[in-house]
């Protein structure tokens, strides 16, 4: 079933510049031409949306530097689509008045959130229970990394508001939690009274500490931060972690995998039922259906090419 309609199109994307190897820039730098480029899983995936035909969707592609709403932005600014290794939740289709705006499509990446440390670490720091109050652990805020890690630590209770005793360092002071819904931390956002929160300080010697840092570089800036000893540990998705590993020549190794499933997609405005069913349509067939994911396009980059060039020669 076509559900692409019969017109070319051109679209804008918009997508997250720091997420290796899911979505990242070619360059760091957002003053250079080449930050527009986007690399990665995700970037493939889109480039074998562009190489399916009729009709044609072709994409003029834009790195964001900052992550904080990033799925609101096919709803609020000038994008189509935004692409970032965006965690699917209920909670990211609501604007800060409740209403829905964006839509995802179907899911296209799974990924566990873990901690990230040096090797001499590895067993003092091998599950969430060793997270003391004399650990530091970086976190990007409001990302699911950093809710999943209060979550499994007893910092925030099941609607996300911190515990009762919780400190946080923010530009305006310091604010003491009361475990009331004044004082929410979600995946999807926050109290306004903890924006821009720095230092976070648990009430009992069984939690750590978490520091917030990457405002500006994204998780370079907690990577550094962990190289150079200012932290215990970094709490992130598996998939990001992983390619620190790698890319690391043995500076990090991973641990306290979380038993949970996190499933990615991109989002659209929820107005565009049409964009949304076309982009179902690709994914789904590019990831037969899901069950092509990221560690098969980690074995073979061109995977998503070669499904595009079967959904050309009519194999669909």
């Amino acid at each position: 079933m076509q559900t692409c309609g019969e017109e070319d199109r051109t679209l804008n994307v918009g997508f997250y510049a720091f997420f290796a190897q899911l979505s990242y820039s070619d360059s760091e730098d957002p003053a250079s031409p080449q930050f527009n480029t986007q690399r990665g899983y995700e970037g493939d995936l889109l480039t074998a949306v562009e190489a399916m035909t009729e009709p044609k969707l072709s994409f003029d592609r834009e790195g964001i530097a900052i992550w904080d709403d990033i799925w609101l932005q096919s709803a609020t600014s000038k994008y189509d689509i935004v692409s970032g290794g965006i965690t699917i939740l209920d909670t990211r289709r609501r604007d800060a008045g409740g209403a829905e705006v964006i839509a995802f499509t179907d899911g296209h990446v799974q990924f566990r959130q873990s901690l990230l440390v040096r090797p001499e670490d590895a067993e003092r720091l091998a599950g969430y229970s060793d997270l003391t109050s004399d650990v530091l652990v970086g976190a990007l805020a409001a990302t699911t990394g950093e809710h999943r890690l209060l979550e499994l630590v007893g910092l925030v209770d099941a609607d996300g508001a911190l515990v009762a005793g919780v400190r946080v360092d923010t530009p305006r002071g310091q604010v003491t939690a009361d475990g009331s819904q004044d004082y929410v931390i979600t995946a999807s956002g926050d109290s306004p009274n903890l924006e821009g929160r720095t230092h976070l300080y648990p009430p009992s010697d069984s939690q750590p500490q978490v520091v917030y840092l990457g405002d500006e570089a994204g998780e370079v800036e907690l990577l550094d931060a962990l190289a150079a000893g200012e932290l215990d540990a970094l709490a992130r998705g598996e998939i990001g972690n992983r390619d620190a590993v790698q890319t690391s020549a043995g500076k990090f190794v991973v641990t306290a995998l979380d038993e949970e499933v996190e499933t990615g997609g991109f989002t659209v405005a929820v107005d565009d039922t049409e964009l949304l069913a076309c982009l179902n349509e690709r994914i789904n067939w590019l990831t037969d259906n899901r069950s092509i994911g990221y560690g098969d396009w980690l074995a073979d980059s061109t995977v998503f090419q070669n499904r595009a060039a079967m959904w050309n020669e009519g194999s669909r």
